[in-house]
């Protein structure tokens, strides 16, 4: 029996989803619907599949560290792959890297490919779903995933089917009236993202129509390696390659393209409307998250992620306040918020890339206070985990350990700290923090000095091999 190779793409950014989604910590790693990220609810669908072989997951060599560790708390899998790219390069060239990276470790396989920040609330026909794109597959077709569209959507691109399974063609996100036209007619399935094919025929279909995606990422995988639990493609052949979405490079070139109509109840959760859409609602229509409090106010979107909120007399309104930001719109506007963070970026605002909490894979720190010259972070070290030797050449650190113990190296001396205690990190001096204990250590970090930002660390050892972060 030809099993299924789950190849799951998480490397994308949400900008939409602004300003809970960064660029550092992307839609697929939050927790939008329920306690599990996006990623999270993907891989426990995976792991409902019969014949299922470990998972793949592609995703940005930034989210790293977080990816691994999101997976490795599910604890649901012995094993699994992830591949890091160098940089994004659109969904082709993941896609095709992916099949390249499978080929080289196994036999042929039927890829089942899932974007990892998507919501499908019914498992058992997602299932369903899979079972037919697996026999379809099996007969080297090239099978897409066509979700019947409940209303006009212009967010989703579209896919016309045909008198039966084949595909007559794909549509590019439309305007309103084109949206409504396509769903009138009945002709006319969401483009969901999710692919099924066999690995021999999509290398094929991808070396006739995508030689220079096929042949780039052979070669990114041909001379990438392993790197502690990653595997990383070449950075020198993944430059090289073409930038283009699996939609553009093969599924409108191939003659092979089916369709398998999917009723999963499904949202890529591209906009906070469609966050809105897909969640359970009060008596007035409204979805709320964290400390809020709504008065006389009807469909409304408001998440909470820090401070009390709270709204009168709103109506389709999004409201969405973390410890750095407020996002205020019509629900109906949602999909511009992309437009903020085009100007966020232009402006090099650091909001839009991180959080006030950015995580690294020893714990976690948290902004609590920025000024010229000082500035105060709460640093949270996991068990067993330790910080690289590292050196600051414009600013000393005070460190007040609040609870669990840190082993300190300040210089020549290595000291143990316990809650209440303190010490002294001088510029210049080399040091390093590591947690010796079983339970988390957070200590208070006051800075001073005339420069403050993160590219003042000179690394001397790390147990994770960083260069960056």
């Amino acid at each position: 029996m030809v099993k299924i190779q789950p190849v799951i793409l998480a490397g994308g950014v949400g900008s939409r989803l602004w300003p809970l989604s960064r660029e550092k910590y992307p839609k697929q790693l939050l927790s939008l619907v329920g306690d599990k990220s996006l990623l999270q609810t993907t891989l426990l669908r995976v792991a409902e599949l019969p014949g299922m072989l470990s998972p793949v997951v592609v995703a940005g060599e930034e989210h790293r560290f977080t990816t691994l560790a999101q997976i490795e708390m599910l604890d649901c899998f012995q094993s699994f792959a992830i591949l890091l790219e160098p940089m994004g390069k659109n969904t082709a060239p993941a896609i095709c890297g992916a099949a390249h990276y499978c080929k080289s470790i196994g036999e042929d396989v039927v890829l089942l490919v899932l974007p990892a920040d998507h919501v499908v609330s019914d498992t058992e026909a997602f299932v369903e779903a899979v079972s037919r794109a697996r026999l379809l597959a099996l007969e080297g077709s090239i099978v897409t995933f066509g979700v019947e569209p409940t209303q006009p959507e212009t967010g989703y691109g579209y896919i016309e089917k045909g008198t039966g399974c084949e595909v007559v063609s794909f549509k590019e996100k439309p305007d309103l009236k084109t949206a409504g036209d396509y769903v009138a007619s009945g002709n006319y399935f969401w483009n969901s993202g999710m692919f099924a094919f066999t690995l021999s025929a999509l290398l094929d279909e991808m070396q006739l129509h995508a030689p220079e995606i096929f042949s780039a990422m052979g070669e990114a995988v041909q001379a990438g390696g392993v790197d502690g639990s990653f595997f990383r493609f070449d950075k020198k052949a993944m430059t090289s390659c073409p930038s283009d979405s699996i939609d553009y490079a093969l599924m409108e070139k191939t003659a092979k393209a089916v369709v398998v109509a999917a009723d999963l109840g499904w949202s890529d959760v591209g906009s906070w409307q469609a966050l809105w859409q897909v969640q359970e609602k009060d008596e007035n229509g409204n979805v709320t998250s964290g400390d809020v409090i709504l008065d006389d106010s009807r469909n409304c979107l408001v998440r909470s992620e820090k401070k009390l909120v709270a709204a009168v007399g709103l109506e389709n309104t999004l409201v969405v306040e973390t410890a750095d930001a407020v996002l205020v719109s019509p629900l109906s506007c949602s999909q511009d918020v992309k437009k903020i963070t085009a100007r966020l970026k232009k402006e090099q605002r650091k909001e839009f890339s991180v959080h006030t909490t950015v995580y690294r894979p020893w714990g976690s720190y948290t902004v609590l206070e920025q000024q010229p010259r000082f500035q105060i972070k709460r640093i949270t070290v996991n068990p067993g985990a330790k910080l690289s030797l590292q050196m600051h050449h414009h600013r000393s650190e005070h460190w007040v350990v609040v609870c669990g113990t840190a082993r300190v190296t300040n210089g020549e001396k290595v000291t143990l700290l316990h809650e209440n205690q303190s010490t002294y990190i001088p510029a210049g001096s080399m040091h390093r923090l590591e947690n010796p204990g079983v339970i988390e250590l957070e200590l208070i970090e006051v800075q001073n000095g005339t420069y403050l930002g993160e590219d003042d660390i000179v690394r001397f050892d790390d147990v994770y091999g960083r260069e960056d972060g």
